[in-house]
């Protein structure tokens, strides 16, 4: 993949917790992470993917890109949430010119908004197991005044929106370049955010179930807030300080728990539908990746390998980019990074 200066865009991530951004840069020695960086979003700015302090987010923005020195304008942000409604979708193979009308009439039964209020993409993924004349679609729908939001957001922080993607398909993206990843082995990407959980089971390029749920770091912090009769922020700045005390403990084991029994319900699910294909690897993503026990509660239910992502492999790094600093962020880094792969005029 070669940037022209035309195609040049900015990886944005923007989560309920902490805004990334990356940039990177190809060479005849292969793709180089030029600039990355993070920002602390203010607890409550940002809730379930809306932008609730638009002005404090596009400030948080601004000052990221001019401390990492950005200069180029153009940026791939992502959302998710529940304003994103991702199906895949069986119907009847029609010629070319009739898809868009006859996807468009089947999306309104499996979206649950007024079909005027969001915008639907759609991406065929070949012909059903079941009938040779029906096809798979994977229906994509975001609520148009969410698109609305983030443009207004980036618009005022001073860039250029060129493209709005998916959470989970830029997380698919860096994926699918890793040295570490096999197209023969179904896997399950897992994302762990402040707000909420995207789940991907993939093969090869293709995506064979996604779900998003309402589940993520915050409850620790809101939990923690409950539990303690302390402020929202005390409690922020004790799960982000490491505060190993009994009840954060005891927090921290009991929201796992919650997160494993969610993502295996989702793992049995798949599987009791599919005949053939079974979970074989797990690879972790997001802040609540971090999480000490979580990896093990997945691990003592489900019997498939459980890996972090490592999304700065195969990149060429620099001296400012020690391995430090690169194992610190590394699984907040996925989706920025996989913005940052996309280009301009991208589909």
């Amino acid at each position: 993949m070669l940037f022209r200066k035309k195609d040049h865009l900015v990886g944005l991530d923007i989560g309920s917790s902490f805004i990334k951004v990356a940039e990177l840069k190809t060479s005849k020695k292969g793709t180089i992470l030029k600039k990355f960086g993070v920002a602390q979003v203010p607890f409550g700015a940002i809730v379930e993917g809306r932008v609730i302090d638009k002005e404090g987010v596009a400030n948080t923005i601004r000052t990221l890109f001019k401390s990492q020195k950005i200069k180029e304008k153009n940026v791939a942000i992502s959302t998710g949430g529940h304003s994103v409604v991702i199906k895949t979708i069986n119907t009847a193979k029609v010629p070319d010119k009739e898809l868009h009308g006859t996807i468009h009439s089947e999306a309104e039964q499996y979206i649950p908004y007024d079909i005027d209020e969001v915008n639907i993409d759609y991406q065929i993924l070949g012909e059903s197991e079941f009938s040779s004349d029906q096809m798979n679609v994977l229906l994509v729908a975001v609520k148009k005044d969410l698109v609305a939001e983030y443009i207004d957001l980036i618009t005022l922080a001073g860039l250029i929106p060129q493209i709005i993607d998916v959470d989970t398909f830029a997380l698919q993206n860096i994926y699918e370049v890793l040295p570490e990843s096999d197209p023969e082995e179904v896997t399950l990407l897992v994302d762990v955010g402040a707000s909420k959980t995207s789940l991907n089971i993939l093969k090869g390029n293709a995506s064979l179930m996604m779900r998003d749920n309402v589940s993520g770091t915050n409850q620790i912090i809101e939990e923690l807030s409950s539990e303690l009769d302390i402020s929202i922020e005390e409690a922020e700045k004790m799960f982000q300080d490491g505060d190993d005390s009994k009840t954060i403990r005891e927090i921290r084991r009991s929201v796992a728990n919650t997160w494993c029994s969610e993502i295996c319900e989702v793992i049995y699910t798949f599987q009791s539908n599919s005949n053939e294909n079974k979970v074989e690897k797990i690879v972790l993503s997001g802040g609540g990746g971090f999480l000490e026990g979580f990896s093990d509660s997945l691990k003592t239910e489900l019997d498939v390998d459980i890996v972090a992502i490592n999304p700065f492999e195969g990149l060429i790094l620099g001296k400012r980019f020690p391995a430090s600093f690169i194992s610190g962020v590394g699984l907040q880094a996925p989706i920025a990074l996989g913005l940052a792969l996309r280009r301009v005029d991208d589909k």
